[in-house]
């Protein structure tokens, strides 16, 4: 059998076991440490804002230690995009709010501003003005921030984003993580970079940041005692796995590059094939590190389904995936408020991510070619 072709796998420097050994040799394997700090202030230099990071075990943490300072609590709305993993969504459920789904704009495939606004209008015609607007960045596609930055100052709810896939990402030379009241990163196996399993929430004040961190390490108040008067969690990023981070901050610029080079790639595969759009930024206000490429097939000009092509490659040892099904077609969302038409539905319908490692070599990349080019579309 043939070598697989994974989707997106880790891909290490060599320059990470340098800071792990450090942490090894300084006995300083727990949530804090000289890798913990020095990973942070990379991310925040790397951001290029007046921002402050808090390290975390997971992008999720990050979320929802993000939603319990901005108040949210049993019973409010949260206004979130549909089209995206249920990791953007679960947070709200652990704090007992309400998930209330918003659908794509077609072309961006993020968050609809227009649908974004009808939300809101109708929430707060109930009564139930939303306590937060999550967005999110998918596959690395900056969203249409400045309608909807404009739409959250206007009706004056807080804007967190869900940039777990877009760490190099940019809207009008702006980085993505930056234009929220908070902002979450993933360093998961599968991210641009990763510290095997990790995040960050990207905060505002120095203040927010303080306390992540004491939300995170069990809310222990400053007592000689162990003494308790918030429920805290286990949240914080171990130092070991910081320091893979370190190693994998001084690559990030190289990876993007990677990521986007292999979309290049895909663009010139699918150039003359008709029925196959590429998933791609609309103008130059976008700079996408394309954490995955994508596409989507026209049926009204092919026959041929997401889900053949998909197995064309299977039958290769290639992985491939679906786009993500959206939240408010998902069981456990089932009974929540969705406001939209069928974009992110359609998507989800017509769409394939495509192999995107930084780690994929020319070997590999002529056999994606030779099952696209053998292919009838």
């Amino acid at each position: 059998m043939k070598s697989k072709i994974w989707l997106s796998s880790p891909h290490m420097s060599g320059r990470e076991m340098k800071y792990v050994q450090e942490a090894f040799d300084q006995n300083w394997v727990a949530p804090l440490g000289k890798n913990v700090d020095e990973f942070e202030g990379a991310i925040q230099r790397f951001l290029n804002e007046d921002k402050f990071v808090a390290a975390l075990s997971s992008g999720t943490a990050a979320l929802h230690l993000a939603l319990m300072q901005l108040g949210v609590g049993y019973g409010d709305d949260v206004i979130c995009q549909s089209f995206t993993f249920s990791a953007s969504a679960n947070p709200i459920k652990y704090l007992g709010a309400n998930p209330v789904f918003v659908d794509s704009d077609p072309v961006n495939w993020n968050m609809s501003p227009i649908y974004l606004e009808e939300a809101i209008k109708d929430r707060i015609s109930k009564n139930k003005k939303p306590k937060a607007v999550i967005v999110v960045h998918l596959y690395g596609m900056p969203a249409l921030m400045e309608e909807i930055t404009e739409i959250c100052n206007r009706y004056e709810i807080p804007l967190v984003e869900d940039s777990a896939e877009a760490l190099g990402s940019s809207y009008k030379n702006k980085m993505c993580g930056t234009f929220g009241e908070f902002a979450i990163l993933s360093f998961n196996g599968n991210k641009i970079i990763t510290t095997s399993g990790g995040g960050a929430l990207v905060t505002s004040t120095k203040e927010q940041k303080e306390k992540t961190i004491f939300l995170s390490t069990q809310a222990r108040d400053s007592a000689p005692h162990y003494q308790h008067s918030e429920i805290g969690y286990n949240y914080r990023l171990s130092n070991i796995c910081a320091g893979i981070g370190r190693g994998q901050m001084e690559v990030l610029d190289e990876r993007v590059r990677q990521r986007r080079s292999n979309h290049e790639f895909y663009r010139e595969v699918f150039s003359d094939i008709e029925g196959v759009n590429l998933f791609s930024e609309a103008n130059t206000d976008f700079f996408s590190n394309h954490w995955l490429s994508c596409i989507t097939i026209n049926k009204s000009i092919t026959t041929k389904t997401n889900h053949q092509l998909m197995q064309a490659f299977a039958e290769d040892n290639i992985e491939t995936r679906p786009l993500w099904k959206p939240m408010h077609l998902q069981p456990v969302f089932k009974d929540c408020p969705y406001y939209g038409e069928t974009v992110s539905e359609d998507l989800f319908n017509t769409g394939v991510c495509l192999p995107s490692g930084s780690n994929m070599t020319n070997d590999e990349k002529n056999r994606i070619y030779e099952v696209i080019s053998k292919y009838e579309f």
